[in-house]
């Protein structure tokens, strides 16, 4: 039977076999497009991803909306006047570990453009705090790293892509080492290996609590050291740059806003690495960096690109409670402070304010159960008992084990007066990272030729309903070397139009906008973000049920419009680009793409938990797919900037 599941304003279109014997979802502005209904071996993400999406797209016909130089190791907005064009080879969308790892080994062999958001260092690999997991001790084992995955993603993994990422890993480690990446040893001179939630061996290469940020630094330290990549700061990439060969969709480059300049530069490039993170600020409360909105898979999902499993959100279960602290931070943080996983992995205890300890009557691993249950477990006790946070302990082992692994947490804990080594730490759950996003082959293909994804953004197959600790890392390095190879392909059978840069009208800055109206479309903008942020925690959060996405869906179609409007009342128009305003357009996207993946799941499996489902149903071991179609109704956030060709 088919499934054709609307996402309210997005339209966003499903075959999935979740919804088997329940038929679609109406409203009355359904379209009569219709999907084949998938088999789960053509769901497969071992098969060729490309060959099956051409197969399996729907009829859609879209036009893409909307002088070569030696490149800069470091671009300054100095060399970007007139709205320039800028042709490479390579380009890459972010500059965590992901984007800068493929940047790397692409720059062998022509010229690479990375473009970020913020600062270079600037990204999810920055905050990463426990390490990257891999199978490097003899009493461990390829096939038990894959047990442990595959158990953690509650069977949804796709099991060639964990087996290749869990053999390949090791190789990846050992490559960051011998690029200066420095890690923790033991006392016998090994690598000291730190075990996590859901894992059953130690296996967790760490750099004491501080992992992202040194794999971050030895990458970044060799990335400027190269002469063929060039480091475009602060530029917001606004959309992919598509046109249509036949019946597939092909990537040319995109645009980007210098935050700084305000000016709009286009990059041409035969290839594009996504590689721009997750989209934890959906949430009010995320350990995510502000810069993660979303960004990529709203992109990728606006350029018909195949997005899947938006609705596995995991919500990391210890963040920093402010609340509990001694002193609290003057001012808001703009993200959540982590506490590593491996604080639990050390033997850490979790308490309720009573100090009764509460994971063992929930799940038989207690405080080592993986990140789903120990967030539902605390979200559990924390409504029941009417508490704002949990307690978590580690002051029971030795001081010194405490400040020589978790340095960066205690130093932080300790600058609002909490001792960790003699007090507990109080924590609360997070939104913490997109376990679904823009779908991927074995090679990090996707549908959409020329485009490649890696890291957060993409879904492999690797996490299936929920990652693994530590497994986050590892999958961004081991997809980001198998993209290389197919990218090489691509670009030598490439070659740059020099008119392709006149395809597409370009974005405008607002400049023409009165001050009075910027600031009151700024202001709005800020306002229907933490609406949204709200909606999305109260109603789309650790616990769901039909009703409650029934409503947030409703309540953001609604607060959409609305925004809408205001723009464009305010003389705001379809074409213009602000910081602001075009990531509210991702967030509402981004949401939108998780409240139906969420709709269409009818059983409740690792991070995706309904109460009108509640039992894990095995006939819907199936990804949730969203198609790309064409769209009957579609707002500002679900379609390119620009749809006609010049």
């Amino acid at each position: 039977m088919t499934t054709c599941i609307p996402a309210g304003s997005g339209n966003l279109h499903y075959s999935s076999a979740l919804s088997k014997g329940h038929g679609c979802r109406k409203t009355s502005w359904v379209s009569g497009i219709a999907l084949k209904r998938s088999t789960q071996k053509e769901l497969s993400w071992s098969c060729s991803v490309s060959k099956f999406l051409r197969f399996q797209r729907c009829n859609f016909s879209q036009s893409p909306f909307g002088d070569n130089q030696k490149p800069l190791r470091t671009v300054t907005s100095s060399c970007l006047r007139d709205g320039s064009t800028k042709y490479f080879d390579f380009a890459v969308i972010g500059s965590g570990v992901a984007g800068l790892r493929y940047a790397l080994e692409v720059a062998k062999h022509g010229t690479v453009a990375v473009i970020t958001k913020d600062e270079p260092h600037e990204s999810n690999t920055n905050y990463a705090q426990g390490g990257v997991s891999a199978v490097l001790c003899p009493s461990d084992s390829v096939e038990s790293h894959m047990h442990d995955t595959i158990v953690a993603g509650a069977y949804l993994c796709d099991e060639e892509t964990v087996r290749v990422v869990c053999t390949e890993g090791p190789d990846r480690i050992r490559e960051l080492i011998a690029m200066g990446a420095s890690f923790d040893h033991g006392e016998d001179g090994n690598l000291h290996l730190a075990r996590e939630g859901g894992h059953s061996h130690h296996r967790i290469v760490h750099a004491a609590d501080m992992t992202g940020r040194e794999i971050e630094r030895a990458l970044l330290e060799a990335v400027v050291n190269d002469p063929n990549i060039s480091v475009f700061e602060h530029h917001f990439a606004v959309d992919l740059l598509t046109c249509q060969d036949g019946s597939d969709t092909v990537c040319l480059g995109f645009d980007t806003l210098n935050t700084e300049t305000l000016e709009v530069i286009r990059i041409i490039s035969k290839v594009t690495l996504l590689a721009s993170g997750g989209a934890g600020h959906m949430y009010p409360t995320t350990t995510n960096p502000p810069v993660a909105t979303g960004d990529g898979m709203a992109m990728a999902h606006r350029a018909q690109a195949v997005i899947s499993n938006m609705e596995f959100v995991q919500f990391h279960p210890t963040a920093l409670a402010d609340e509990g602290l001694p002193t609290k931070p003057a001012k808001s943080r703009e993200n959540a402070f982590l506490i590593t996983e491996a604080v639990r992995g050390d033997g850490g205890i979790l308490y309720n304010l009573g100090m009764e300890r509460f994971m063992p009557s929930y799940d038989d691993r207690a405080e080592l159960a993986p990140r789903d249950v120990v967030a539902r477990s605390i979200d559990d006790q924390l409504k029941k008992r009417n508490e704002k946070y949990a307690l978590l302990d580690i002051s029971h082992k030795p001081r010194e084990k405490i400040l020589s692994h978790f340095p960066n947490i205690a130093a932080e804990c300790l600058q609002y007066g909490l001792d960790i080594t003699r007090q507990p730490i109080p924590v609360v759950p997070a939104a913490h990272y997109m376990c679904g996003g823009v779908r991927a082959g074995l090679q990090g293909e996707t549908n959409v030729q020329g485009l490649y994804v890696a890291g957060e953004v993409a879904c492999t197959g690797l996490h299936g309903a929920n990652r693994l600790a530590s497994n986050s890392l590892l999958e961004a390095l081991v997809f980001a070397r198998r993209a290389v190879q197919p990218s090489i392909d691509h670009m030598k059978s490439s070659k740059h139009d020099p008119s392709a840069s006149n395809w597409w009208a370009r974005p405008v800055v607002p400049l023409v906008l009165a001050s009075d109206a910027m600031n009151k479309v700024e202001k709005m903008t800020r306002e229907v973000r933490k609406e949204l942020q709200s909606i999305m925690w109260e109603y789309v959060g650790i616990v769901r049920s039909t009703t409650r996405l029934e409503f947030a869906e409703q309540k953001i179609g609604e607060l959409e419009g609305k925004w809408e409007d205001y723009l464009f009342q305010h003389g705001w128009e379809p074409t213009m680009v602000g910081l602001e305003a075009c990531e509210m357009r991702n967030l509402f996207c981004c949401a939108k793409l998780v409240i139906s993946s969420a709709l269409a799941r009818h059983e409740s499996r690792g991070l995706h938990y309904t109460i009108d489902f509640p039992h894990l149903e095995e006939s819907k071991r199936l990804p949730t797919v969203i198609f790309p179609c064409s769209s009957v109704k579609s707002t500002w956030s679900s379609r390119q900037l620009s749809r006609q060709p010049l």
